[in-house]
């Protein structure tokens, strides 16, 4: 089902004189948001292709940035000791780069001048490709092979999502899909079925029984908007109306079923009123504040810990054509200005990190989906499924329906942001879709003539 970018297109050579020279690019429509052709340069800097691993010293001590996706600094402080114990001689230092992907990525950018950098770096779906085009990040193929990182055990889908140029430029870590959640209390008192609708419609239905159970200034479904979800959350919904955000790298959100998705949203919020806006979803929903949500499989563990009803999971629903889920979440890079010394140190570190045992350990702790193919069968991960099977939902949605985004969305710097601020104009103020998906579709085009298309 997943085809790796570097199947898709065939890439030309990256031209980093012409990065150099262009600068800072601006980013016409999302000024806010970092762009590609800031380049790092760095005293001692060797290139990949000519460093022999077996002749280089792993360094005493490596920086990691992190954001601890799904409250999991205690989880990833667990992983680092026990890495510690295994390995003496490199000592991880854990930096708490920013709230939120976002935030540790323009952290990221604005120290790619400086010394300043981290030896490992959080790279979100929407963040990696940027990084790669900026030549800020080492193609880790070579370097996992000098160790034996065994990088054909990765789920080839998540692993995948990294390819581009023939090489992978990050390594999957705290992976996801977007999860439906469902209040199986409110289900019940209902009359409805114990599952997930299986289509939008379906739960469009279900909406009038539901209302009874949420209180009279809230809606069965809490949706939370913002960079980084709305439009990652809405292309379940797009994919199930035939549209989407691009074709490769072509805009199509005025596409009859684009527009047709847009109008499906604005019904859910300004017509049948089946949802809400919620600044925070997951604590709204964990309060019966609604009776259901969309989440990401990273939300689980702290969903289901602060629920005091029992939880259900399910696939998204699908549209009148279908739908899928998109993957997210984000991988673990390794800075490319780094001296050698600390990105051998780096890789043998994300080599444990996404071990068997270890993403089997941040899996059960976190609800982020084993990025290894030996950990989701592995002993611990069935006694987590046996336990608490609302673990295994993502797992099998994500061999079921999951479906590579669209390269508008992932690829171009700040075009999340600009689908986010149409989708905010529909949902929060009822804005007509043609309107807000024309009135975005030139900044799109633009970011992409500018940002992407002179260094493919």
């Amino acid at each position: 089902m997943f085809e790796p970018l570097a199947r898709r297109r065939r890439r030309p050579a990256l031209i980093l004189g012409a990065l150099a020279a262009a600068g800072a690019l601006t980013l016409t429509a999302a000024c806010s948001t970092p762009t590609v052709g800031i380049q790092a340069e760095a005293a001692g800097t060797t290139s990949a292709d000519s460093v022999d691993w077996s002749d280089v010293t792993p360094a005493s001590e490596i920086t990691w940035w992190s954001n601890h996706p799904g409250s999991s600094q205690k989880v990833e402080e667990e992983l680092i000791r026990r890495f510690e114990a295994e390995n003496p001689d490199i000592t991880v230092k854990l930096v708490t780069a920013g709230a939120n992907y976002d935030e540790v990525a323009q952290r990221f950018q604005a120290a790619s001048q400086t010394s300043e950098l981290p030896d490992l770096v959080i790279a979100s779906d929407v963040w990696w490709f940027r990084y790669h085009l900026n030549d800020q990040i080492l193609a880790l193929d070579e370097v996992f092979e000098a160790i034996d990182a065994d990088a054909a055990d990765f789920n080839p889908a998540l692993y995948g999502d990294y390819e581009y140029d023939g090489a992978h430029w990050a390594a999957p870590y705290a992976r996801s899909t977007p999860l439906f959640y469902y209040n199986k209390d409110m289900w019940a008192a209902a009359g409805l079925p114990d599952r997930g609708p299986e289509t939008w419609a379906e739960f469009a239905q279900w909406g009038a029984q539901l209302d009874a159970q949420v209180p009279a200034d809230s809606a069965p479904l809490g949706l939370a908007t913002g960079t980084s979800w709305a439009a990652w959350w809405f292309e379940n919904m797009i994919w199930g109306h035939g549209g989407e955000y691009s074709d490769g790298w072509d805009t199509t959100l005025t596409s009859p079923e684009a527009l047709e998705a847009g109008e499906f949203l604005r019904d859910l919020f300004h017509g049948s009123k089946v949802a809400t806006v919620s600044t925070d979803a997951n604590a709204d929903f964990s309060a019966g504040v609604v009776a259901a949500t969309i989440g990401s499989t990273g939300s689980l563990k702290g969903i289901l810990d602060a629920a005091s009803f029992e939880v259900g999971t399910a696939y998204l629903p699908e549209g009148p054509d279908g739908g899928g889920t998109p993957t997210g979440g984000t991988g673990l890079a390794i800075p490319s200005s780094r001296p050698v010394e600390n990105q051998l140190a780096a890789a043998t570190f994300l080599k444990f990190l996404t071990s068997t045992d270890s993403t089997a350990y941040f899996s059960q702790n976190t609800g982020y989906m084993p990025v290894r193919t030996s950990a989701v069968e592995s002993a611990d991960m069935k006694a987590v499924y046996a336990a608490t099977p609302q673990f295994r939902t993502a797992v099998d949605q994500l061999a079921d329906r999951a479906r590579s985004q669209d390269w508008i969305r992932v690829f171009v710097p700040g075009a999340d942001q600009i689908l986010t601020e149409a989708i905010e104009q529909i949902v929060l103020k009822g804005v007509d879709p043609q309107t807000a998906f024309e009135g975005i579709t030139p900044q799109l085009e633009t970011a992409y003539r500018e940002n992407v298309e002179p260094y493919l």
